[in-house]
């Protein structure tokens, strides 16, 4: 039997420096070889929207888990399910409000490489952090969690 108090999701990463690490990396190739995708004043709004729109998904997310008395960290165990706010429409709103701040960055700063590397940076979410997260949940809250999951997509 699991101790479900000693159980915890086998997330060994940070997920905002997984993040944090492909933006500088893209940045970096960019000094190097620097690609212009759009016309500057268009990269600046359409980042600057979505900077905008992933900082407001992240931190509604995040007010929700602070507002269930609930911990962030994915290295911890939740002590409750939260299925409401933006939990509605997606399982990973902080995840993907990270992924609409990423874009917008790598649009603002018209790095090409930065965005050439999101999927590798969503590889790694989704393997090392993603998937451990529902395995725990799963474990944890079990029928309640599955049926979340049946009403509920993973991204969108």
């Amino acid at each position: 039997m699991i101790d479900v108090d000693r159980d915890a999701p086998q997330v060994r990463i940070i997920p905002p420096l997984v993040y944090l690490t492909g933006l500088v990396m893209g940045f970096v190739a960019n000094l190097w070889w620097p690609v212009k995708f759009m016309p500057d004043r268009m990269a600046w709004t359409t980042g600057g929207v979505l900077i905008v729109c992933g900082a407001a998904l992240a931190g509604s997310a995040l007010f929700r888990f602070k507002r269930t008395g609930t911990t962030v960290r994915p290295d911890r165990p939740p002590s409750a399910l939260v299925i409401a706010g933006p939990y509605k429409f997606t399982r990973n709103p902080m995840y993907l409000g990270l992924t609409v701040a990423y874009l917008g960055i790598a649009t603002a700063g018209q790095s090409v490489w930065a965005l050439i590397l999101l999927p590798v940076v969503l590889t790694i979410i989704q393997r090392r952090a993603i998937e451990p997260e529902e395995a725990f949940l799963k474990r944890r809250f079990g029928g309640d969690y599955i049926d979340y999951t049946k009403k509920v997509r993973r991204w969108v």
